[in-house]
């Protein structure tokens, strides 16, 4: 991976380099990656996502992501919220997940959590911690993409503190960018100011 500006794709496009290893990169940066998401359940959906993403690369979990979505009945958090014991053995067996008994303990413990929020309190306790963009000035370079930033410490923080686990900094920064709060394609990538 370059550190360089956007770098031209198969098509000519310039894109962020991290997205030219894999078609599936490309396509999750083109249209997915920084785009916003609201809504609980895509929400909770992409939270835990990043929670997985832990300690691994994205593509592991970008490539596992049906299996998680069919294991975890979509991410609908009131369904998630009535796992019980038998369904968290099932996870901790489905080899369409990443297995990870604290991951997945983690997943059930914030869906049980959420169900008792108001609909629509998860969507605008995260977007209450979007920055400013205009006092956020484009990355040129992915040396120029922090990995942790106060708003992202502070929603780590305002999540932990309604019992949200597996939320750091970084995951929190990370679901931040995934969810459009930031921009952070570079400046010269084509899908920084791509329409929505």
């Amino acid at each position: 991976m370059s550190d360089a500006t956007a770098l031209a794709g198969p098509d000519g496009a310039l894109r962020c380099p991290w997205a030219l290893s894999t078609e599936d990169y490309v396509a999750y940066h083109d249209e997915e990656w920084g785009r916003p998401v609201h809504g609980d359940d895509a929400l909770y959906e992409r939270l835990c996502l990043e929670a997985f993403q832990s300690g691994l690369s994205w593509i592991t979990i970008l490539r596992r992501r049906e299996g998680f979505r069919s294991a975890f009945a979509d991410f609908k958090i009131a369904s998630v919220a009535a796992f019980t014991e038998a369904d968290q053995e099932r996870l901790l067996a489905d080899p369409g997940i990443i297995r990870n008994r604290a991951k997945i303990e983690a997943t059930l413990a914030n869906a049980r959590a959420l169900s008792t929020w108001a609909p629509g309190d998860l969507d605008t306790l995260i977007w209450s911690h979007a920055p400013d963009p205009v006092n956020r000035p484009a990355p040129r370079t992915l040396a120029d993409v922090p990995a942790v930033t106060p708003e992202s410490t502070a929603l780590s923080k305002a999540l932990k503190k309604q019992g949200i686990r597996f939320v750091g900094p970084t995951t929190a920064y990370a679901l931040m960018q995934a969810c459009g709060l930031v921009n952070d394609h570079l400046e010269s990538c084509a899908a920084r100011n791509a329409p929505l």
